[in-house]
């Protein structure tokens, strides 16, 4: 089992300062890091705390129901935090409207289908349904993120924010945004020009600049107003199986199917 440290939170606060309800907090996100469980001597080496402080936190989370030890004495999330998490993630109205579409396209494509949000510098999945046939399935996960900038969803929802190459430079300040291929646009020159286009055309892809291989098509999801898009959904397509080519010449359909508009022809 790979053993990885705990870094510092967003507010620069490290794990060896952490105290009280900051601890229990750091040591119930870590968990989330070992599916398969993880021992309390590791443990207390992953946050760097003592192994008694540790013991006390997953004490704590195990009363609650949010930890619980497996049959090797393993600490793993425990089925409460399982059952809120996705409780939460089932309520959510944008999830519950946006699902019935993301099945239609994964079944009219044969591809993995996300709806995803803009969080500041990435995006977040809410939602993925797989095809239900293929043996080769993207690595994606509810909850994950991915670069804003490399991904259609997150280039589309950019490009409604930021109008102008002043705005992008102070999205990017003095960040370097990463390369995840030979394709990614990293500088704000080229990310304004790739917005100026995605308005105009009302759609954003991804040609290979998130991952080699896969290339991605969004378009906007409008839930509660038909002006302001509170996401977006795309198809990640392998691109030996679906060339973006093809995408981009079926996007009206696409964005039908997305908006509610689409009428099957099927018998």
């Amino acid at each position: 089992m790979t053993i990885r440290h705990a870094t510092s939170d967003a507010n620069g606060t490290s794990p060896s300062r952490l105290v009280g309800s900051d601890r229990v907090l750091n040591v119930l996100t870590e968990l989330s890091n070992y599916p398969n469980g993880i021992g309390l001597d590791d443990m207390a080496k992953v946050v760097r705390s003592p192994k008694a402080t540790v013991h006390r936190a997953l004490a704590s989370l195990c009363r609650a129901g949010l930890a619980s030890r497996d049959g090797r004495g393993h600490y793993i999330l425990g089925d409460e935090f399982l059952r809120m998490a996705f409780s939460h993630h089932e309520s959510r109205p944008d999830h519950v409207r946006v699902q019935p579409v993301l099945v239609q396209l994964a079944d009219r494509y044969g591809e993995t289908v996300h709806y995803a949000v803009l969080d500041s510098n990435s995006i977040i999945y809410r939602s993925k349904v797989d095809p239900t046939g293929g043996s080769i399935r993207l690595t994606s996960t509810i909850g994950g993120r991915n670069p804003a900038h490399c991904t259609a969803i997150g280039k589309l929802l950019l490009s409604t924010q930021l109008l102008d190459l002043a705005a992008v430079e102070q999205w990017v300040g003095e960040r370097t945004l990463p390369a995840r291929t030979s394709n990614t646009l990293t500088t704000p020159e080229a990310l304004h020009e790739e917005f100026v286009r995605i308005r105009s055309v009302g759609y954003a892809t991804d040609d290979e600049e998130n991952e080699l291989g896969v290339n991605c098509l969004a378009v906007p999801y409008y839930f509660s107003s038909p002006a302001v898009a509170v996401g977006a959904v795309s198809i990640s397509a392998l691109v030996y199986r679906t060339p973006l080519s093809k995408l981009v010449d079926d996007v009206e359909t696409i964005r039908a199917i997305v908006d509610g508009r689409f009428e099957s022809t099927s018998p």
